[in-house]
């Protein structure tokens, strides 16, 4: 491996280390991330946003404080990408779409205002699923994102760009969003680490209204320490997000050290409703063993939901897209945007005042069913997804092709739940297919335990480390 790719793998927390004692400069990293996004972005389309002078010029400042003697920033010279949507001053957010091409942020959100205050390196920005509504990776604006493991097959959604960045090496850490897995699909389905974490940890303003309570921004990442490192810096409170929480004064990465013995894991291949593939059931339960290898007690459970699908699409997805509607003429776009999601706002706007109550009721049976049920575990793991990777050119999975659009959306996705719930929940990889793409395997904690999952996601990768597996394909030859 040459030198320019040791420093694009090499893991956030060990890159810090040497920036710290002076063996490498913020210049020599953002040279080496630059040559390889030049080199591999172009086919792969995960960044839509970049301006590479401005990176070198970042850098040179970052190089400077470091030769001057200068205090270190918790993130001083580590590359970080923010998803498209994310506002920072001066650049596009369209959300993909392409009736929106002229959106440009005109402030920094408190996320992205914290990375670059803790002194990382901005790369740019990462190409999303159009309008965020999906988990597949196209838009009529930018285009596809490939996977990172194969080119022409889906990159997952909606942080797409985000997820195939990480793991084609092109820098140490991602941001996303997360309204309905759209941090931990993509995370799933290009191999790396994706973490939602818990409802008010990390501020959010990108949506208008300050009370959702499903949407949630979340590190990408290829190690569990290197999410917990970017955490430490996007977690507490901030008065623009009325429920933001307070510091919970955790050292993330330090929390990783403790081991997971004696925890008590419920297993669910379907959350008790979903249909799995058997390849997809089979590489997950084999990877839930390591929790058995760890001193867990294991044993097959579920909060006892029937099928939330309904419930997430009256009381969240189509009501809040709905407020689109009167965005623009979406008839004159026909052909620019997904028709699908022009079908989501519509079907919003069809929705009553009752149906919406009705639904965050049920909602609100879901989260009394899951603290009950985690009375009794510390930890339910599940799959991310219950189907494998498709090609990135097709809207689901071809098993719900004929299947209605709420199912087409959600059929193949046990995320979204946590969402509702609002659990903690991170993504972190369980194996291969047959066919050679990636698994995620899901592990979810009780309410607010950020921390605690964090922690078993760090033992589970000790005993079954991924890191040092990279996507040929994308690694440039000659």
């Amino acid at each position: 491996m040459s030198d320019y790719e040791e420093l694009c793998w090499m893991p956030a927390v060990e890159l810090s280390r040497r920036i710290r004692s002076r063996e490498i400069t913020p210049l020599d990293v953002a040279d080496a991330v630059l040559r390889r996004m030049s080199e591999i972005n172009p086919s792969l389309n995960a960044f839509v946003y970049h301006d590479p002078d401005q990176v070198m010029a970042d850098a040179k400042i970052l190089t400077d404080q470091l030769a001057g003697g200068q205090p270190i920033s918790p993130l001083h010279g580590i590359p970080y990408s923010l998803k498209e949507v994310c506002a920072v001053t001066g650049t596009p957010v369209t959300s993909g779409i392409v009736a929106f091409k002229d959106a440009v942020a005109d402030h920094d959100e408190p996320v992205a205002a914290r990375l670059k205050a803790a002194g990382g390196l901005f790369l740019g920005k990462t190409n999303p699923a159009e309008g965020g509504y999906k988990a597949n990776s196209s838009n009529h604006l930018y285009g596809t994102t490939h996977n990172a493991w194969r080119h022409g097959m889906t990159a997952g959604g909606s942080s797409s760009g985000a997820g195939a960045a990480v793991a084609a090496g092109i820098g140490q850490l991602a941001q996303g969003t997360d309204g309905g897995g759209s941090v931990r699909i993509p995370a799933a389905l290009n191999g790396v680490v994706g973490f939602k974490p818990a409802l008010g940890r990390i501020p959010q303003t990108r949506l208008a209204g300050r009370f959702h309570t499903f949407a949630y921004h979340g590190p990408l990442a290829r190690t569990v320490a290197d999410a917990a490192l970017m955490l430490n810096v996007m977690a507490g409170f901030d008065p623009a997000d009325p429920l933001s929480l307070p510091s919970d004064r955790v050292d993330y990465v330090a929390a990783l050290d403790r081991g997971v013995e004696g925890a008590r894991v419920a297993w669910s291949a379907d959350l008790g409703y979903a249909t799995v593939d058997p390849e997809i059931r089979e590489i997950c339960l084999e990877a839930v063993s390591a929790f058995t290898a760890l001193g867990c007690v294991v044993e097959e459970a579920d909060p006892g939901w029937s099928d939330p699908e309904q419930i997430m699409w009256e009381g969240v997805w189509t009501p809040v897209y709905s407020a689109m509607l009167d965005a623009t003429d979406w008839d004159a776009q026909t052909g620019q945007v997904d028709a699908q999601l022009v079908a989501v706002m519509r079907a919003g706007a069809r929705l009553t005042a009752r149906d919406i109550q009705r639904a965050d009721a049920a909602r609100g049976r879901m989260v009394d069913d899951m603290t009950a049920f985690m009375r009794g575990f510390d930890f339910l793991v599940t799959p991310v997804t219950t189907q494998p990777t498709f090609p990135a050119d097709e809207f689901c999975p071809r098993s719900l092709a004929d299947a209605a659009l709420p199912h087409q959306l959600m059929g193949w996705l046990l995320t979204y739940p946590f969402n509702m719930t609002t659990n903690p929940a991170i993504s972190v990889p369980a194996g291969f297919t047959a066919d050679g793409m990636p698994v995620g395997l899901q592990i979810v904690g009780r309410l607010r335990a950020d921390a605690e999952v964090l922690r078993a996601a760090a033992a589970y990768e000790r005993v079954r480390p991924w890191s040092h597996l990279r996507p040929d394909l994308l690694v440039p030859k000659g």
